[in-house]
């Protein structure tokens, strides 16, 4: 038997389905990935597509590897993978992802068919998974975590301090100026980082139980590491506040050092700098945890 395959139509169409799978990873786990690296591991994976047809080898063994070369290319190019934990964690969120992508376009097609709308054209096979890539990204999980243990390390000049940190909705604080979201970290890491030396100084204002108003000191950190459940995100140039109170009454060394701020998880780049009548929407008494805000 002959088949005949029109490679421009499957390389689109392979390409179109990766970027779906690859953009909802990255909004499933801490969105590393940059536009341009998705577009990068999407045309690679499509390119691997056509592997099998290429080479003589038992066909199982071709499709293996080029399912092989396909995926962990594609995760590789596409994300800044940092060790095999991280790799494994994009792998399972993508599988997860190809088995909803996957099952949903054989439901969707079998539905087209019943109303006598044909599937066979690439352009409608892009379109229906554009349609579930729509619904999957609104129900994605993970990328919008707001609460939860990580660790954090903080870098400024030839000084590290790596320390357990808290994800907490609690935590709404904004610098004014820029609209940067702020971390709180506590007084001792603070004087551990910078020793004798003051950065620059940002007046934070807050909102906490049993004080109505207040100000934070707050700072520009140069360099901010956060790994959960075994992914690493890097920030730059990023606003902590230092605790006005201790924020771990524990003196164990794995007690609680830092309050990370959600919204910097959910931040593309560079924030665009709030006009000041909109301030009251992310600072602390416009949050939605009210009066209980830090």
């Amino acid at each position: 038997m002959r088949y005949e395959l029109y490679a421009d139509s499957l390389l689109l169409l392979n390409f179109v389905m990766n970027l779906y799978l690859l953009i909802l990873v990255d909004r499933s786990t801490l969105r590393t990935a940059t536009g341009k690296r998705l577009l990068l591991g999407a045309a690679f994976g499509a390119v691997c597509y056509f592997l099998p047809f290429i080479w003589s080898a038992p066909p199982v063994l071709k499709l293996f590897t080029g399912f092989l070369a396909g995926t962990a290319g594609m995760l590789l190019l596409a994300f800044p993978v940092k060790g095999f934990r991280m790799l494994l964690k994009l792998l399972k969120h993508l599988m997860l992802y190809s088995l909803g992508m996957g099952g949903g376009m054989l439901l969707l097609l079998r539905v087209l068919g019943r109303l006598g709308i044909p599937v066979d054209g690439v352009l409608l096979l892009m379109g229906a998974g554009g349609i579930l890539f729509l619904f999957l990204r609104r129900f994605s999980v993970g990328g919008s975590r707001d609460n939860g243990m990580c660790r954090a390390t903080l870098v400024c000049g030839g000084n590290r301090m790596t320390v357990n940190a808290l994800l907490d909705s609690g935590n709404s604080l904004i610098e004014p100026v820029s609209g940067k979201p702020v971390s709180v970290v506590d007084e001792k890491v603070f004087r551990g980082l910078w020793h004798n030396e003051t950065p620059g100084y940002r007046a934070i204002p807050y909102h906490s139980i049993g004080r109505s108003h207040g100000i934070l000191q707050g700072y520009l950190l140069p360099e901010l590491q956060l790994e959960i459940d075994g992914m690493t995100r890097r920030f730059f140039e990023t606003y902590i506040a230092v605790g006005a109170e201790q924020i771990s009454d524990s003196a164990e060394a794995d007690s609680v050092k830092m309050i990370i701020n959600p919204l910097l998880l959910k931040a593309k780049g560079k924030r665009r700098p709030e006009k000041r009548q909109n301030e009251r929407r992310y600072d602390t008494e416009g949050g939605n945890t009210g009066k209980d805000a830090i």
